[in-house]
């Protein structure tokens, strides 16, 4: 069975938008207050939950106010029903450069990342 992709294409644009620009509250809009974020960092498995993430990205200049390349796209996004999508995209925020995998759920206020696990390599 297929379902509509654009409504979840949307959050994803919201989300890729909110990365480059470093804008908080678009980001927090697009993510759960429950959600987190989960990654490995040197062999060491971290947590870290989207209010906390979002008041470290206050204090860094976004990669749009630096004139940094824009690069994200979704790789792909798998539906398991009308309310179920995980979505795997690319984004860069350089020098790390992101494959980040999604999960979002269609709640009463709409579409939002309820968790996110991501890895990234640096780059010069």
């Amino acid at each position: 069975m297929s379902y509509d992709r654009s409504s979840v294409e949307a959050v994803v644009q919201n989300y890729f938008d909110g990365l480059y620009e470093c804008d908080t509250d678009k980001l927090g809009a697009m993510f759960h207050p429950s959600a987190d974020l989960r990654w490995l960092e040197k062999g060491e498995f971290k947590v870290i939950t989207v209010p906390n993430w979002l008041e470290r990205l206050k204090k860094l200049p976004s990669a749009k106010s630096e004139g940094k390349a824009r690069e994200d796209f979704i790789v792909t996004i798998d539906r398991s029903d009308e309310n179920t999508a995980f979505v795997k995209v690319r984004c860069q925020w350089p020098p790390r450069y992101f494959t980040d995998y999604l999960v979002a759920m269609k709640l009463p206020d709409g579409w939002q990342i309820v968790s996110k696990s991501y890895r990234y390599d640096l780059k010069d």
